[in-house]
């Protein structure tokens, strides 16, 4: 964190849900302001009653359960088609009044009435500061049951269901931090009173952006970044004035720090292992001629890290596990997440589900998209496409062949310059400013996203 942020007395609840990666990812930037220096998990925090952890836990099952049903052929896709109807975000166009609740907020609001929360809210109304969250209910609960400050919630996608608006928005005090344009206008059509939006950005990792303060670190990556995305000069001869213009002061030079850099990050649910085995497959050549280096990105979860592991053994690849292949795992989120963050200064391409790692493209590192898992991440991609950051995946089987085709053509390095150019970066910073200073419009109005 920056000396502003480390002097100051600014504290808030930071609470999350402990379900998936998402979350609890936008949570981690903002923990600082926490009076404790971590987040408080709605769904397992210190106190908690059996009867509503347990309710929490069979939400998370259930989640998880889907999500890694969705590969399996035929019934999977449908099951999980199924659970995703209920969160379906619809069409933007025409645009329309879509404040009208919908069943799951009905029945999330149902459980609120009956009691689910209480005890949570009794325990942060010990100390008069605001809330931030970054899961909807939670902040349902804060406002049912009388949270007797500010409540502000985090969106963390590039669009969202009529789910994350109140059951009556016209008359709800909760505070929105959007990350894009698009979220803003979304949250009006659910009826949100536009004085309780305020668009942020995504709050990303201070690790990359000095300590949140400013864009020297990320400028410096970048410029090493570009080199080995753009090995044949394609992208940088033709926008050599674009890169001097906005990496001030960065001299790019012929410069190799480290071989072109892969990053291959799996979900909470785990849903994507399979893509990261094939893809380990196919480049495991290049791996033991050093050619590229890999990161899987296993997080927190065991039998990831198990099914990486067991991958390297029966591809021959142990000589260089621990050199140039790397997996990134943590038995605690907050551990795996510092982890990830200073990992992705040294890497060239990320690979992942577009979730809210979306966002990330901000840090100037292109993202290659994986087959979207929910009606979120549908409109995630279709977002990252259109501001040029991203590109879907093509056969991870044969992933030797295309991916060096897209960084010879310098398209990687084209997309990593437009995430950094298009993207929010100082989310944290815009947060702090409208939670505590009363900031109306953090952002400059010129900008595109």
């Amino acid at each position: 964190m920056n000396m502003e942020q480390k002097n100051s007395n600014h504290e808030a609840w930071v609470v999350v849900v402990d379900m998936g990666y998402g979350h609890q990812r936008a949570a981690y930037p903002l923990r600082h302001l926490s009076p404790t220096g971590k987040v408080i998990n709605a769904n397992n925090y210190e106190g908690i009653s059996k009867k509503e952890y347990r309710g929490w836990q069979a939400t998370q099952r259930l989640y998880e359960t889907f999500s890694r049903l969705s590969n399996v052929p035929f019934i999977g896709g449908w099951l999980f088609g199924l659970m995703d109807k209920f969160q379906e975000v619809p069409a933007f166009y025409p645009r329309r009044d879509l404040s009208a609740p919908n069943l799951q907020i009905r029945q999330n609001y149902y459980i609120i009435k009956r009691g689910s929360g209480k005890d949570l809210i009794k325990l942060l109304n010990t100390k008069n500061i605001p809330l931030i969250t970054t899961f909807f209910t939670a902040a349902f609960m804060a406002e049912e049951h009388d949270f007797k400050n500010d409540i502000y919630l985090v969106i963390c996608d590039s669009d969202i269901s009529r789910t994350w608006a109140p059951l009556h928005p016209k008359k709800s005090r909760i505070k929105y931090l959007a990350p894009c344009r698009r979220v803003v206008e979304r949250l009006k059509l659910y009826g949100v009173k536009p004085d309780n939006i305020f668009l942020t950005g995504f709050p990303l990792p201070e690790e990359n952006l000095d300590g949140g303060s400013g864009l020297d670190t990320l400028q410096r990556d970048l410029a090493e970044r570009l080199i080995n995305l753009d090995p044949e000069h394609r992208y940088r001869h033709k926008y050599a004035e674009t890169i001097k213009n906005f990496l001030k002061n960065i001299k790019i030079e012929e410069r190799h720090h480290h071989p072109l850099t892969l990053a291959f990050a799996v979900g909470g649910a785990g849903a994507q292992k399979k893509i990261g085995r094939q893809m380990l497959w196919s480049l495991r050549q290049k791996l033991l001629a050093n050619e590229i280096n890999v990161n899987l990105v296993a997080g927190t979860r065991n039998d990831v890290y198990c099914y990486f592991r067991e991958a390297i053994s029966n591809y021959g690849l142990e000589k260089v596990f621990g050199k140039n292949l790397q997996i990134i795992f943590a038995l605690q989120k907050e551990d795996y997440f510092r982890a990830l963050n200073e990992s992705l200064r040294s890497t060239d391409i990320l690979w992942t589900k577009p979730s809210e790692l979306v966002f990330y493209s901000a840090l100037g590192i292109p993202i290659i998209m994986a087959p979207s898992l929910g009606s979120q991440e549908v409109f995630n991609r279709t977002w990252l496409k259109t501001i040029g950051a991203g590109i879907s995946q093509n056969d991870p089987r044969y992933t030797s062949e295309w991916l060096f085709d897209w960084v010879n053509s310098g398209w990687l390095a084209e997309a990593a310059m437009s995430g950094f150019l298009d993207g929010r970066q100082f989310g944290v910073q815009n947060i702090i400013d409208v939670v505590f200073r009363g900031v109306k419009e953090p952002t400059a109005d010129d900008s595109l996203l």
